[in-house]
Formats: structure tokens, sequence, C-alpha cells
């Protein structure tokens, strides 16, 4: 009877310091690359982030933004040429061909509208020549050609003609503006106006053009 009225007690399990330590240190060794994942995510939404923000900056900086373009005299030649060099009746009467030039450095076409070139000695009036209302397509230059009669008719008798005229050398300026519109991808639409301002300088020698400055 004495051994059956004996109680069996569980044996006390030993905790075992060592597989805790590396239980605790397993967490921890999760944890960190968890955080390392999490801040190398974080990297690349702020590299993206940043990629993107330049892409629209330089793309703002190039295409998006519109230039005045360029009208200028590009060459002239002469089809008559008729000057009378006399100290009492100086005068000269020709008829140019000239190749203008509309350079547009936009990434979108520039449509311009009717305008006209004018030609001056001095000052005043001595030709002019229409053009008409054209495109430059984007990052090209439009070209074309226009017929101008030059005379000194309605030149004073002061000017000074016949002195540049016995000089051989006779200097014109041009002047011209032209009105029209940029257009980007067909969305994107602004005015824009630009001017022509040259100087011609003619060798009557050579019945030709020496020098042509634009700006």
């Amino acid at each position: 009877m004495a051994e059956k009225d004996q109680q069996v007690y569980p044996l006390p399990i030993s905790t075992n310091p060592q597989a805790k330590h590396d239980e605790e240190a397993g967490t921890v060794l999760s944890q960190e690359l968890r955080r390392k994942k999490r801040m190398k995510c974080l990297a690349y939404v702020v590299a993206f982030a940043v990629f993107q923000t330049g892409i629209i900056l330089l793309f703002a900086l190039t295409v998006m933004k519109i230039k005045t373009p360029k009208f200028r005299v590009r060459s002239a030649t002469f089809e008559s040429f008729n000057v009378v060099t006399t100290t009492s009746a100086p005068s000269f009467d020709m008829k140019m061909n000239a190749e203008l030039g509309v350079k547009n450095t936009n990434f979108g076409h520039y449509k311009f509208e009717n305008s006209t070139v004018y030609f001056f000695y001095k000052g005043t009036e001595v030709g002019s020549a229409s053009v008409s209302k054209a495109r430059a397509r984007a990052r090209s230059t439009k070209k074309f050609n226009v017929v101008v009669d030059l005379t000194s008719t309605n030149l004073p008798s002061n000017s000074g003609l016949g002195d540049d005229l016995n000089s051989g050398v006779l200097q014109l300026t041009s002047q011209s503006k032209l009105k029209g519109k940029v257009e980007l991808m067909k969305v994107m639409k602004k005015k824009k106006s630009t001017e022509m301002s040259c100087t011609l300088t003619i060798s009557l020698a050579d019945k030709a053009i020496r020098d042509l400055n634009c700006r």
C-alpha cells in the first residue's frame, strides 16, 4: 500500500541558456534584415523620384522651352545692275534675287503669317518684297527666294549717294517682322514674333554682295 500511495512528480524541464540566446539572436537578425530591406526599397523609390524629376526638368529646359526663330537674309545675287556715278545725278537701279531664311530651333513647327521685307539706304526705303505665309519645320530652316527692285528714285538730293557710289561700295539695310506661332506636339501653341535686321555691303565693281551681316 505504501508503494501505491507514493506521488510521482514530473521532473522540471531545464532551460538551456544557449538555445535561448540563439533564438534571441535569430529574432534580432530577422528584424535587421527586414529593416535593411525597407531601407533598400526606400532608396529605390527616392532614386526613381530623383530620376523622374531630372527627366522632367531636362524636358522642360529643352523640348518645352520655346525660342524665338531667326529671320535672315542668307545670300543675294543681281539679275540687273545699273549704277550712275556722275556727281550731278548719281543713281542706282537693280533687281536683286535674295534668299531669305527662317531658322526654327524649336521642337515644334513655326507657322508665320504674310509679311514684307523692306530695304533702306540711310533710312530711306529703296525697295521691298512680300513674304508669303508658310511653315518652318521643327529644328530646321525654311528657305525661300524673293525678287526685289532696288532704286534710288526716292532718295533726297543730299543723301550723299554720289560719294558712296564713287567709293565703289553701296551699303543697304533690310528690316522685317514675322508674326507666327510655335506649335509643340499639336497641343501647346505660343505666339512668337521674329525681326530681321541685316546690313548688305554691295561691291559695285564686282556687282555682288561683299559682306552680309545679320543680328
